[in-house]
């Protein structure tokens, strides 16, 4: 079988949900985390291999909450994603506390991982089509064709993706005939509305297509894409303006700069399925209650793993 693995991003600070480590609370009936749920339908599709990016002070966490009990079942890695963490030659701006963003997290799988593999956050629930089109799509042979990288990503609905407490951030992407990524407009305060979706500015709130397809960070990549990463990095540090304690070199920024150089192909893969995501700690009681329903409609066991 060939080896492909899943990276889950579980470096987050996770500011927004105020109490305790997002990633790591329970939403299951069983006492699962959001991570089970994507880890077991990543291996129902066919990954064998699971990588966490995680930070360091998470460790200990981590391992007792999810990390060993995965290990029961297959092959697992961990790669550290720490602020510090950068090219000979470059620093940590002053004041500056946060890491670099989800180009960093993926970069620091470098020597981790040199397979095909697939990304994801680890606090979003994505369903299971992603993962089997994605799958599919990273052993079907699709690796550099034509002198340009082949990549894929899983393409939600944005009617789909939005959360009932507060607005989100979400990528909208722009489809060629071909189903292809042309572009991802990065949007702000997508908020729900009674007619879908719509984005709040001033006060007002500005009416946008809920059948887009967007951008949930869940990627479909060859393990080229990581000397790609490490490049990018360097040139994105070098022209961080003095000052800017912020900026992060983020995965849609550098696969964007791919497609507008004409050095990557990104297929558009579609997912019907809806998201589940705890970027609110009021979110958490959704999710529990969305969970629950696809237990009592067996998509999913009680104990995921029993």
């Amino acid at each position: 079988m060939k080896k492909t693995t899943l990276i889950i991003m579980a470096a987050g600070i996770g500011s927004r949900f105020g109490q305790g480590i997002k990633q790591l609370t329970p939403v299951g009936p069983g006492g699962e985390i959001i991570m089970d749920y994507s880890i077991h339908d990543a291996l129902e599709a066919g990954f064998n291999k699971i990588v966490f990016i995680i930070r360091k002070d998470l460790e200990k966490d981590f391992k007792e909450i999810i990390g060993n009990r995965i290990e029961k079942i297959t092959e697992v890695a961990y790669a550290f994603q720490e602020l510090s963490n950068l090219p000979e030659g470059f620093e940590v701006p002053e004041g500056r506390t946060k890491p670099w963003g989800t180009g960093q997290a993926v970069l620091s799988c470098k020597g981790i991982v040199n397979e095909p593999f697939a990304v994801i956050n680890a606090d979003d629930y994505y369903g299971k089509e992603g993962f089997v089109a994605i799958h599919k799509y990273l052993t079907d042979g699709h690796a550099v064709t034509q002198g340009k990288m082949d990549i894929c990503m899983a393409g939600f609905i944005l009617g789909n993706t939005l959360s009932d407490n507060g607005a989100v951030t979400r990528g909208i992407c722009q489809v060629d005939d071909q189903g292809n990524l042309v572009g991802v407009d990065e949007t702000s305060n997508i908020v729900k509305t009674a007619d879908g979706a719509g984005i709040e500015e001033d006060g007002q709130v500005r009416p946008v297509d809920a059948g887009s397809h967007v951008s949930m960070n869940m990627w479909g990549m060859q393990p080229e894409f990581m000397d790609v990463l490490d490049g990018g990095f360097k040139d994105f540090l070098s022209n961080v303006k003095p000052g800017d304690i912020k900026a992060e070199y983020l995965l849609p920024m550098v696969v964007d700069q791919l497609i507008k150089a004409d050095k990557a192909s990104v297929a558009v893969l579609e997912s019907r399925d809806k998201w589940f995501g705890v970027t609110y700690h009021e979110d958490r009681q959704t999710v529990v209650d969305a969970f629950q329903k696809l237990v009592d409609d067996g998509v999913y066991k009680a104990k995921l793993f029993d």
